[in-house]
């Protein structure tokens, strides 16, 4: 049941024969799409497995970040796992088990989302509050998820791609023609991101029960982040503004003094949408990028021209968050370094929000703004501030700093993806294990839609840089 027809084709069999009581077959963190959601204990399940589709390893939990790392100029496949080899070096085929396996697990939490969507609003054991609460998490999760299907598989408006993703908005209840989706447009499928996470922000509270909860599940300040990210892809600029203000106006929100306690610790000020992993539910990225000798895997190593970026400036408190791998010859991260694999994943922190407001910034004639954004993290960091004049070299300092300071938590691929710098800057990218590497299939600036779903779903459509 790996592809998207087959999940939603085993949801509605289970609908349709009624023999998939899930919540008395799993526990509660590993409830699948197939939940039925008759109360609030149905509905607060389907809701934790929900958020369990996200921290699966396929997701969050490794998969996607990996792929956005490698996919770009800071990391590099040096182990023995070719499906990462294939996204290093551009030749990523159809058949790519990890870029199936993503597709897989962010379609099983729409579904769940979908379901939630549907169920809650008929239940009448649940208060009002209640409802808006788990209805704006469910929204934003399924925003969230086209966002990431939609930039990996369909691309950026302007920049590459016209097809967007099968916008499924329905949970799957009957076998019929809704098991096969075709692609939305590429405009109809941002433009049903941002109907979600603005629905999300009509919903969501502020605070749930505890801060912890508060970084680890959507509010709005979720909403409101990655709404300014997701106006970035849009080309809105003001609209990137006027999100973040409301972020770093949120007391909820600051930048952290440390910036090695971002991740040696957990869910601090500097978190907006943080995934909490422990011993019974690990994520992958130490063991992918830890050597054998360190108790990993070892087969994610950084690029040698990325790591003497790292470490130019011995000031840089980021370049000291790597190691040597002395066996292979080559540095890894430790960003992600906990015994047990039991790191957290910040999807969205507040040091990502005022890089975005600086972008916008600069792109709307505010140059002084944006230089003040960008030099709060760079001073963080231990750097000086920076004293760069004009639009192109500002926005060139704004992309370095987000090159550097959100290295390894997956946006490296996309950013230079959405600001059209793809097929100039991934050009003769040196590797340790083989020749330089060079992108230059422009058709290649999304991922391949899944070849089990090309061959089962005829209304499907391939992206043309894999036909």
């Amino acid at each position: 049941m790996k592809r998207l027809n087959h999940i939603l084709l085993t949801t509605a069999l289970c609908s349709v024969l009624t023999a998939c009581d899930v919540l008395e077959q799993e526990p509660q963190a590993e409830v699948s799409e197939s939940v039925a959601v008759t109360n609030l204990k149905g509905a607060t399940a389907a809701m934790a497995g929900m958020y369990n589709q996200l921290q699966d390893g396929n997701y969050y939990g490794r998969n996607f970040i990996l792929m956005g790392d490698v996919a770009a100029d800071i990391s590099q496949s040096v182990g023995t796992w070719d499906f990462y080899r294939e996204m290093d070096t551009y030749v990523t085929a159809p058949a790519n088990r990890e870029n199936a396996a993503m597709w897989t697990r962010a379609y099983r939490a729409v579904n769940i989302a979908n379901t939630l969507i549907e169920a809650v609003p008929t239940l009448t054991d649940i208060p009002d509050a209640t409802k808006n609460a788990i209805l704006g998490q469910a929204y934003f999760i399924r925003g969230l998820t086209f966002f990431d299907l939609t930039r990996s598989y369909g691309g950026v408006p302007g920049v590459v791609g016209t097809m967007g993703i099968p916008l499924v908005l329905k949970p799957s209840k009957q076998v019929d023609d809704s098991l096969f989706p075709s692609r939305s447009t590429l405009v109809e499928s941002y433009a049903q991101v941002e109907s979600d996470l603005l629905k999300s922000l009509e919903l969501l509270p502020e605070t749930h029960a505890n801060i912890t909860t508060t970084r680890s599940q959507a509010v709005k300040g979720t909403a409101r982040a990655l709404l300014s990210r997701l106006y970035l892809y849009t080309n809105q600029p003001q609209k990137v503004i006027e999100y973040a203000n409301l972020v770093i106006n949120d007391s909820k929100y600051a930048l952290l003094g440390s910036y090695e306690s971002i991740f040696s610790g957990a869910f601090s000020t500097e978190s907006i949408f943080e995934l909490a992993f422990g011993s019974t539910d690990q994520s992958g990225l130490r063991n992918w990028y830890f050597p054998s000798s360190m108790g990993g895997r070892g087969d994610i190593a950084i690029h040698e021209g990325f790591y003497a970026e790292l470490i130019a400036n011995p000031s840089d408190v980021r370049g000291k968050m790597t190691a040597r791998d002395n066996v292979v010859g080559v540095y890894y991260s430790t960003k992600y370094q906990k015994a047990g694999n039991i790191d957290n994943v910040h999807i969205l922190r507040i040091a990502e929000v005022y890089l975005n407001r600086a972008e916008a910034l600069a792109q709307t004639g505010n140059l002084t703004g944006a230089l003040a954004d960008l030099n709060r993290i760079r001073t963080r960091a231990g750097l000086a501030a920076s004293t760069v004049t004009g639009l192109q070299p500002t926005l060139q300092a704004i992309w370095q700093e987000r090159k550097i300071e959100l290295a390894f938590e997956g946006h490296r691929f996309f950013d230079l993806v959405r600001t059209n710098q793809a097929m100039t800057k991934l050009v003769a990218v040196a590797r340790k294990n083989g020749p330089p590497i060079t992108l230059t299939n422009a058709g290649r600036q999304v991922f391949p839609i899944p070849l089990a779903d090309i061959d089962s779903n005829k209304n499907l459509d391939q992206n043309e840089g894999y036909r």
